[in-house]
Order: structure tokens, then C-alpha cells, then sequence
């Protein structure tokens, strides 16, 4: 369901330590009632009132930090780097071919296409075209985004093409035929919602989608899943399963692994709860594991991965293991697990991959990529041995994806292995087999010889230890004087690794800077439990974390607050947000995307409503906790805030654009100089629909930064 779900100048001087995190502890006032709300007009995302203050705000943000030579340049050369022929072009396996969806200048809404390995393997790849958005945009008069594919195995000639008319998360499902290169005639449509679809056969579908009034979550997510039947109306598809309003979303999913073909329907109670039954004809029946756990069959296996600590068949796992048992024993009432995976205070399981015959496991030390590969035994058998072995490792200070694998066939797999200041390498290899080679290069796009990285581990308030990566010029100099970005995250069980950005290296190192990752809890750097320790109440941790990073930066002479500068979106956009509100005096400037900030709101606003797990429900008592950390209602009128700069999307539907619209008109409202608001149209959460709108988003973030932290 996940994939429904990446400062002020006021020259405060730190004392140490001993004074840590000190900042404004007067109780945060009550909330405002949503009556009295003077900004609640700005909801109306289409309204227009609401879109004229829009255009006002990015007029004067845009004569500000965009009409200027400066902007163009950054822009331009984050344009660069997002347009390069270059680039790696990123395949997944699907039968004999290997796709991949680009864009580039000449391609600004992309090109789905296909080729073979043979071909990929040569500098210049002969492309099958089998689909231009551009094309199809220009032939029906619109602006659609592509948002993926789901193609029906093993012959992969019928696929399901997912776009989004302006980059949000809802979208138009379309069949589309490959052999043709176009859409199926009078086959499978779905118009414009948050859908769940997934082929069944060819002639047949699980579909979750806007059937009418009722059949949304409250999350905005679909509450009833069906079974619809080639050419018979939607209205005729038969109910699989019907949710309750307070879940979060349902869906329905077909295993087309020959020999193992298996239905599945998932209830998500929450974002870390879900009921998963096994359907069999018209009976649906319960796979009892835990709610918080989650489970995956394949072929002979089911893994459980823990939330929680588990006690079954008088065992006792640890949040954060991997299990390992036979499917179907365990669907007749075994319950003998193999531990296949036991975390420690350093090492977490990031993900796992299936081959044909292997298991290939993606951990982290300390933030840090490791792999291995288990091998189960012949025969599927409670307690059978698993067979363990090292694989390559990566580059220090590195970071290894499995990006992809083709396990209903072969032992084949994909590796994307980058680095800060490493270019991805795209590699491919076969477990028992060929070892793994470079097949595609990425080019370098500043001269990473001038800049070194580092990893820290800093002390929070409560005694926990924070790492954090510092890349930055070899000559650096701890004189308190350098222009230093700290960038976070927080939530969700979202990991924060070392990748190679080309934006940021041009951007914001080439320049000079210190470019800061914070692997705060609230994130899934070390597992369940690291994300757990900022859930709901203890969200602060976070924003403690966060804060610990930055003064270390200045008690080692890094920088110092009127030369500091953070940025985060989304959920690090309320990262960023309590920055501004709890620790003001840490910062030069902060710039905040398409951001969470109106707590007592939020679950009334877009998807909203889906993260109570992760905040809790303001509706209830436990605003008592939620009001601590809700910028909207903390920012005061007497508050000394550092430069900000809010920007967001109209189309956002899983955040919305209306919470960075508010905090920004109730702090001009409230007098404070130096507050920034930009709004794009097109981009969804991503806040941009093609490469042009993102390099514009991201100069004028680091623009905007860099100007102020000097």
C-alpha cells in the first residue's frame, strides 16, 4: 500500500552541549478552531481566490530568486544533468526484452520503449519505440504524465499504462497492446482515480477504483475491490471484498508463477497494519501472521518480516527478522519458522529480491550497503538449512539496490551500485553463474576529486546515537564560515542512503558548500524500531535528532547558524516546519517541500487521513501530543523565524498544496519578513512533470539557500 504509496540570520550563538536544543518551551498555544481559521479559503485549491494568490505569491518569489542570470545558470545546469544522453537508462525484465521509460529534451513527458540484452549491452542500444506521451499529448490535446505499466506475464503483449493528467497520484488506466504499439481498441478503461489494478488473465482483472459515492476511504484510497470481466461493464464486476470506510485502502493481487498461482486480497487496516487472506473460490482465508508484519509468498516460501516481537511455536523473534516458512504448511497450521535474518544495533534488513533459486538480502551497517545470498534447501522443510554467502561488496560509503531480478526464470539480477560522489554503475549478473559486470556507466557530472565524505555520529538529547553523512571540499576549513545544507527526512521507515546527485553536485558543492545527510529516527536506517522511536507521541525524537546534527556541525566548526540552511519534503517538509517553529535560532534559512504543517488539519486535507498511524488523529486526544509539533499552530506572532521558502504543487493529491499555502499566508499575515511561497501546477508530490519543471524547482530551492546563507 506504500506505493500509493525524496535558518535564520539572527547570529545566535551556541554555549554547548550543556545547552543543547535550547529553545522557546512555553506550552504551544491551542489549537485555532477551523472556524476562526482566517486562511481555510486557501483549500480550495481551484478556487479562484485561492489560484490568484497564487499567481501573486509566485510573481514576487519568481522577480525575487528567479528573473536573474543566476537562476538560469543553476537551472540550466541541473537541466543538464536531468536531460543527459548519458545517463544510465534503467531497464526491468519483462520476458525476452528489457524496458525503460526516458525523458529528455527532446522527450520532455518521455518515451516508453523496449530492447535486448544483446542490443543494451552495446553503447548506443537500438530502442523499439512502443509508446511517445509527447506524441499521444499532441494527438488528444492533453498534458498526460506516464506513471508506470503493469504487463500480463508470461507473454507480456497486454499491459495496463497508468497516466496522471497533471502528475498526481490519481490516474487514467488504459490497455495497451505491445505487438501494435497502441492502445486496445474497446479494451480495458478506467478514467481518472487512485486505482489498484492487476491482471488476472488475460480477459480478466482485480480492479479497486472510484465505483461511485462510498467506495473511496477515507484516505482517498479504494474501498471495494472487484473482478471485472472483458466486455462486460464496470458496473458488472463482481465485489471480491468490501472494506470499511476507516481503512486505508484494499487491493487484490494474482501470482502467475507457473506451478504456483495463488490469489491474495490485502486489507490495509493503517500504514503498518494490514490483514492478508489467501482467496480460494469464494472463501477467503486469513494468513495468521502478525498485523503489523509483513508477509510475501514465493513459490514454496512465505517470509514474515517483523514489526514487533513475535512468540510462535515457542519461539520468540525480534522486531526487524526475517522469517522463513513453507506456504502451504503453514496455511494447514504449521508454525516452524527458520530466522533468516536477526538484526543488531548496527545492521538492518533494507530488502530483499527472489531469483529463481536464491534469496538475495540488502542490509545495512550503519547506513551502508552489504549483500548476501541464501539458498534454500531442495525441499521446502520446516527447519530445513538455508545456505549463506557474501556477495560483492560495495565501495565504502556506498549504497547497492537490487533493482531488479526475473525469478519466475533464471537467476539473473540487477545491481545499482552509487556512491556521493560515485556515479551509479548499473551491474548484471547470475548467481551460480556469470559474476557480476558493469553494463552501463554513469557519467560524472563534477569533479568529485575535490570533495570528500565523511560519516559522524552525534549524541540526541535522550542519549541515542545519530549518524549523519557530511560531503564537502577536501579543504575544507573549520573556521564556522561555510555555507552548509543539511538535509533530512524522518518518517515513515524511509531510509536515507548514499546516492550521487548530479543537482546537488552542481548545484550547491561546485559552489563551495557542505552538503549534509541526517539519518534521523523516524526512518528505517536501523530498522522497525528506529522508525518506531518517532511514531505519534514521540515524533520530537526526530526533530531532536535533527536539531543534535546541526549543533554538532557547529561545535565542529562546520558552520555556524547564520550559514546553515536545511531542506526536506513532504513529511520532511513538517521536519522542516518544526525546524522553523522549535529550533529558529539554529538556522540561516530553510526551504520546505510540498509539506505536511497543518497537524490539526491534515487528515481532513488529500490523503491525509492515511497516516494516523504514523501522527496520530487530531480529532481525538491526541492533539494533546499532536499540538507540540504542528507548525501551522505554533508559529507565533513575536516568533524570530529565519528565511523561508514553502513550495508545492497544485496537483499534489497525497499532500495537497493547501498546507504550505496557509503557513505561508499566516506568517506574512503575522508580520515576519523573508517568507517565500512558490506553487507549480503540474507535478503532483513531485512538484514537477518533466525535467524542465523539477530543474526550475530545485535551482530555485538552492538559489534561494545559497543567497541567504551568506
Amino acid at each position: 500500500m506504500k506505493s500509493v504509496w525524496l535558518m535564520l540570520a539572527l547570529g545566535v550563538t551556541l554555549t554547548g552541549m550543556n545547552d543543547s536544543h535550547a529553545r522557546d518551551t512555553t506550552p504551544a498555544p491551542a489549537a485555532t478552531p477551523t472556524g476562526d481559521d482566517p486562511f481555510l479559503w486557501l483549500e480550495d485549491i481551484h478556487g479562484a481566490r485561492a489560484l490568484d494568490w497564487v499567481k501573486q505569491q509566485n510573481a514576487t518569489t519568481a522577480k525575487q530568486f528567479v528573473d536573474n542570470a543566476e537562476f538560469a545558470r543553476t537551472r540550466d545546469r541541473i537541466l543538464e544533468v536531468l536531460d543527459s544522453e548519458a545517463r544510465i537508462p534503467y531497464v526491468n525484465r519483462m520476458g525476452d526484452h528489457l524496458y525503460n521509460f526516458w525523458r529528455d529534451k527532446a522527450h520532455p513527458r518521455g518515451i516508453w520503449r523496449r530492447t535486448t540484452l544483446a542490443e543494451y549491452r552495446k553503447a548506443e542500444p537500438a530502442w523499439e519505440l512502443l509508446l511517445d506521451v509527447d506524441a499521444l499529448n499532441q494527438a488528444e490535446g492533453k498534458r498526460w504524465v506516464f506513471k508506470g505499466v503493469q504487463c500480463l506475464k508470461p507473454a507480456y503483449e497486454r499491459c495496463l499504462v497508468s497516466l496522471s493528467p497533471d502528475g498526481g497520484d490519481a490516474v487514467a488506466v488504459r490497455e495497451f497492446s505491445v505487438p501494435h504499439k497502441a492502445f486496445v481498441k474497446d479494451g480495458f478503461v478506467l478514467p481518472v482515480a487512485k486505482s489498484e489494478v492487476d491482471w488476472i488473465d488475460e480477459d480478466t482483472l482485480y480492479v479497486g477504483t472510484d465505483f461511485g459515492p462510498g467506495s473511496m476511504t477515507e484516505s482517498s484510497y479504494p474501498r471495494i475491490v472487484k473482478e471485472w470481466k472483458r466486455g462486460t461493464p464496470l458496473a458488472a464486476a463482481a465485489t471480491v471484498y468490501e472494506g470499511k470506510p476507516s481503512d486505508l485502502a484494499v487491493s487484490a493481487h494474482h501470482d502467475r508463477t507457473p506451478g504456483y498461482e495463488r490469489d491474495f486480497v490485502s486489507i490495509a487496516r493503517d500504514f503498518y497494519h494490514s490483514d492478508l487472506y489467501q482467496r480460494l473460490g469464494d472463501k477467503l482465508v486469513r494468513v495468521e501472521v502478525p498485523a503489523d508484519a509483513e508477509a510475501d509468498a514465493h513459490r514454496d516460501w512465505l517470509l514474515v518480516r517483523t514489526r514487533s516481537p513475535w512468540t510462535v511455536d515457542g519461539a520468540t523473534y525480534p522486531v526487524g527478522a526475517l522469517l522463513a516458512t513453507p506456504f502451504d504448511p503453514f496455511m494447514a497450521g504449521k508454525r516452524h519458522f527458520t530466522m533468516l535474518f536477526e538484526p543488531d544495533a548496527h545492521t538492518s534488513l533494507d530488502s530483499y529480491a527472489w531469483t529463481k533459486n536464491h534469496l538475495i538480502l540488502n542490509l545495512m551497517d550503519d547506513v551502508k550497503s552489504r549483500l548476501e545470498v541464501l539458498t534454500p534447501p531442495q525441499m521446502a522443510t520446516p527447519g530445513g538449512d538455508w545456505k549463506r554467502a557474501a556477495m560483492a561488496g560495495a565501495p565504502a560509503m556506498s549504497t547497492i539496490n537490487v533493482i531488479d531480478t526475473d525469478p519466475d526464470h533464471s537467476d539473473e539480477y540487477w545491481l545499482d551500485v552509487t556512491g556521493f560522489l560515485a556515479p551509479s554503475s548499473l551491474q548484471r549478473g547470475v548467481l551460480d553463474g556469470a559474476a557480476a559486470e558493469t553494463v552501463k556507466q554513469a557519467p560524472a557530472f563534477f569533479d568529485a576529486a575535490k570533495f570528500a565524505v565523511s560519516q559522524h555520529f552525534v549524541q540526541s538529547k535522550d542519549g541515542t546515537r545519530v549518524p549523519y553523512f557530511e560531503i564537502a571540499p577536501k579543504d575544507l576549513k573549520l573556521d564556522g564560515a561555510n555555507r552548509t545544507l543539511l538535509y533530512g527526512y524522518g518518517g515513515f521507515e524511509v531510509s536515507l542512503q548514499p546516492q550521487y546527485s548530479g543537482g546537488v553536485g552542481r548545484a550547491w558543492l561546485e559552489r563551495g558548500g557542505v552538503y549534509v545527510i541526517a539519518n534521523i529516527r523516524g526512518g528505517g536506517e536501523y530498522g522497525p524500531q528506529w522508525h518506531q522511536a518517532a511514531l505519534k507521541a514521540n515524533r520530537p525524537r526526530a526533530y531532536e535528532d535533527f536539531a543534535a546534527v546541526a549543533e554538532d556541525l557547529v561545535k565542529r566548526g562546520v558552520t555556524s547558524a547564520q550559514h546553515l540552511g536545511a531542506e526536506g519534503g513532504s513529511n520532511g517538509g513538517l521536519l522542516m516546519g518544526n525546524m522553523l517553529t522549535m529550533y529558529p535560532q539554529l538556522f540561516g534559512a530553510i526551504a520546505c517541500e510540498v509539506p505536511l504543517l497543518d497537524m490539526k488539519r491534515y487528515i481532513h486535507l488529500s490523503a491525509g487521513a492515511s497516516w494516523m498511524a504514523e501522527y496520530g488523529n487530531p480529532d481525538t486526544a491526541d492533539w494533546n501530543f499532536i499540538r507540540t509539533f504542528s507548525p501551522y499552530q505554533n508559529v507565533r506572532t513575536d516568533g524570530r523565524y529565519p528565511p523561508v521558502l514553502f513550495y508545492t504543487a497544485t496537483s499534489d493529491d497525497r499532500v495537497g498544496p493547501v498546507q504550505a499555502r496557509k503557513m505561508a499566508a499566516r506568517m506574512q499575515a503575522q508580520g515576519h519578513p523573508n517568507v517565500w511561497f512558490y506553487e507549480n501546477l503540474e507535478g503532483g508530490h513531485g512538484a514537477g512533470a518533466d525535467n524542465r519543471q523539477s530543474a526550475h524547482m530545485h535551482a530555485m530551492a538552492y538559489d534561494f539557500l545559497w543567497d541567504q546563507l551568506q
